[in-house]
This record gives C-alpha cells, structure tokens and sequence, in this order.
C-alpha cells in the first residue's frame, strides 16, 4: 500500500510549546507539574508525559475545584494547557497556593484579547464554535457576560437582538469556509460588525493539506489523533466531504486491515496534538498491507 502523508500532520508550534513548558517546569521528574486539565487532547502523549511526573487533574473542561496538596517528596507547580481557560479560573488556580506557569497557546491568548477589548467598549461578541470546548469556556470568561456562541446558522437566528456594536471571532480549530459563511450572513443584520478570523495558522494548513492528499490521488484517508481532540475531528469529517472513505484512529492498534486492504493509496494527516511517534507507527502499519 502507498502512503501519503500531509505536510502538516502532527504538533502544532502552540502544543509544542506547551509541553516544553510543562517538561521545563517537571525538570526531568524533579518537580511534580499538575496540568488543569489534558494538557493536550492525546491520551497516549499525556501517558508519556506521566512518567516525567507530568499529571492531569480535574476535568476537560476545566471546571471542577482541584484537591492538590504540595509533595512531601518534591515541589509541584501548576500549568495551564494549551487551550487557555478564564480570568476566573486563572485567578482560582493561583490562589491554590503552587507555582503557577501559563501554556496557552499564544493564537489563543490574541483571541482571548479581542474578545476582552471589544467586551469592555461595549461591543456584543459572537464566537463561533463549540460551547462545550474548554478554549471556547475560556474566551467566554472574557466578553463579561456579552459574549454569544454560536456553531450554526441556527444559532445565529436565535441570538438576541443586539442594539450596540457586534463583533465576531471564532474559536481557533473551527472550518475556514464556515466561518466566512456565517460572518456573511450576520453582516447582512449588522452592517459594521467587525470580523476578526482567529482561526489559527496550523489549522488552516491542516484543512489545505488534506485538501491536497484527495488531489494526489489518495483512494481512503485515515486521520489520526484523540477523539476528544476538536481540530483532529474536523479533519476527519473534512476528508469525508470529499467522499473519500475516513478512518479516525488514535494509534495503528485501531487500524482495520480489513477495512483498508482494497486501497492501494492511502492519505494520512494527523491532529495538532498527535505525537509524531504514533503517525509513524500508523504509517508504518499501512504500508505493510
């Protein structure tokens, strides 16, 4: 079987510099480091992590109050993850009393930004994306209480009416062509709404890429990465638009030979938070059948 593996599948720079955060701050297992939530959405690299000391506490979306006791054995730090979280929780993880170092992604902290100017001048801010993600709980604690998420068209029809200024951001995993669909549409009631496209740089790579991998032919494409993971998911359903069977796996373990056996040209790309380990393990598996 032939493989063809997108040009930007794996870490993004905004993950890799989380977890050379969290890695700095465990000092080879001296220290222990609690992460307010998956540090990144890949079971197997957070395993990884956990052999350095490097420990996830709480809840995916970072919401629940966290037990942490300072080791007798050793001194811990908190980090904050990739995704970013809340003035709120921000403020709550550095009364617990540890020392505390921010991994959030720089592309989500300019989000978190505009969205907190544009809040304090008065302006309604809609964010477009997934209510239940933690980056998009996060950038909420910053448009005090005028911040409105919306995932569809649907969404938009049910948005109160605004009588002051709007302005529209997106969450920085979400489709590029959805995003223009619905800045377009909001514009058509709001004339002046002010549209900043956050979606991220890596995202945007990964979507053209895998573009790219149907044009070069390939018959099936298999997308690695967590099934929590929100930017490895939209390339799952991105590469099923285009008719092409799709297969979300986590590692090779996943993979059905069977299924796959009938195609001679295999696309692969991964999530922004697969390990490079992992796609060479699946790619390796692939070109064995």
């Amino acid at each position: 079987m032939k493989v063809i593996r997108a040009k930007s599948a794996g870490f993004c720079w905004g993950v890799e510099r989380a977890i050379q955060i969290a890695r700095e701050e465990a000092q080879g297992g001296e220290r222990r480091v609690y992460t307010d939530g998956p540090l990144i959405h890949n079971k197997q690299m957070m395993d990884a992590l956990g052999k350095e000391d490097i420990q996830e506490v709480g809840d995916y979306q970072s919401t629940q109050n966290l037990d942490l006791e300072e080791s007798t054995e050793k001194e811990s730090v908190v980090v904050v993850r990739a995704h970013g979280i809340s003035p709120q929780r921000r403020e709550y993880l550095k009364g617990l009393g540890l020392p505390f170092r921010d991994g959030t992604c720089p592309d989500v902290g300019i989000i978190a930004g505009k969205v907190k100017s544009h809040a304090e001048r008065g302006y309604d801010v809609v964010i477009f994306g997934d209510p239940k993600h933690p980056e998009v709980m996060g950038l909420l604690g910053y448009a005090n209480g005028r911040g409105h998420v919306v995932q569809n068209s649907e969404d938009l029809a049910k948005l109160p009416r605004f009588s002051g200024s709007v302005a529209m951001v997106s969450q920085s995993t979400m489709f590029t062509h959805e995003f223009k669909k619905l800045t377009a549409q909001l514009s058509e009631s709001y004339p002046d709404l002010v549209v900043f496209d956050t979606i991220c740089g890596a995202t945007k790579e990964r979507q053209s890429d895998l573009v790219e991998l149907v044009q070069e032919g390939a018959e099936a494409i298999v997308v690695i990465g967590g099934k929590h993971s929100a930017n490895t998911r939209k390339l799952a359903k991105l590469a099923a638009s285009h008719d092409r069977p799709t297969f979300h796996v986590e590692t090779a373990q996943d993979l059905d030979s069977a299924q796959l056996k009938p195609f001679s040209i295999v696309g692969v790309t991964a999530g922004a938070s697969t390990p490079e380990f992992i796609i060479r393990s699946v790619c390796d598996r692939l070109e064995s059948l």
